[in-house]
């Protein structure tokens, strides 16, 4: 029986090698060509995909990754992100991360294990279907998101995008919060830090797989509010519906609908 936990762990010492190798930004933003996603592929995504399909090499398994697309046939899907939030980590700003879900079919209800590590912070999120959501092994008890949303968290953002949809949720939030990955602000709704979170372009599902079962193993609300239902959307590179998450259902379709006007 494969040890997710440990090869999500070994990934992430990979990753931190391909971060001393290239220190700074001259060495981690040269483009160098473009990925299955449609988004063009820099030397650190490159680089870091690189040691995490090494990894999991040889193993039975479908793996879909933002870079190189869909590769294998097995019955278990793993979904990777190798850098999510790769703009701060080519800029040096200590918010971006390592996204894997291991999923037991090819659809997002099928995800039976999240893993998202923080390589600002160094905190591990994990979570196991049907055995609750955990912040560096220890159980995330307690702080849920405020039933009034204090803080929301814009993601996929463009100037353009936030001048457009933020006068939108000025009745919604009280806050904005713009951080630049998907996968970690999902995860600090888990924990309670924020209240809400959504995408202002379509999400794919190597931006949320893992996270997103931090989110519904602490008993919170996601959904991609353009294409349900959120349990059959497809474990692939391609972006059908922006993301809204929150502490229940009803904020998610507020929020909804204020992205939607």
């Amino acid at each position: 029986m494969t040890d997710w936990l440990a090869l999500c762990r070994a990934a992430v010492d990979d990753v931190r090698g391909v971060l001393l190798e290239l220190p700074g930004r001259s060495e981690r933003e040269p483009v160098v060509g473009r990925g299955m996603g449609g988004d063009e592929t820099t030397a650190i995504d490159a680089a870091a995909e690189r040691v995490i399909l090494a990894r999991f090499d040889g193993l039975d398994v479908t793996i879909v990754s933002e870079e190189a697309g869909v590769r294998g046939d097995g019955k278990t899907y793993v979904v990777v992100d190798p850098i999510d939030g790769s703009l701060n980590a080519k800029r040096g700003i200590g918010f971006f991360s390592l996204s894997i879900a291991v999923a037991s079919g090819p659809a997002m209800g099928d995800v039976d294990f999240g893993f998202v590590h923080d390589f600002g912070t160094g905190e591990e999120w994990t979570a196991t279907r049907g055995e609750g959501a955990r912040l560096n092994g220890a159980l995330l008890e307690g702080q849920l998101p405020k039933d009034e949303i204090e803080i929301l968290s814009f993601e996929a953002t463009r100037t353009a995008a936030v001048a457009e949809k933020a006068a939108a949720v000025v009745d919604l939030a009280y806050r904005l919060r713009i951080m630049g990955s998907l996968a970690l602000s999902l995860c600090h709704l888990a924990a309670g830090r924020v209240d809400a979170v959504c995408s202002l372009k379509p999400a794919r599902a190597v931006d949320i797989a893992a996270a997103q079962l931090l989110v519904l193993e602490r008993g919170l609300a996601i959904d991609l509010f353009e294409a349900q239902p959120f349990e059959t959307a497809p474990l692939d590179l391609e972006g059908r519906s922006r993301v809204v998450a929150a502490g229940t259902p009803e904020l998610c379709r507020k929020l909804a609908s204020a992205l939607s006007a």
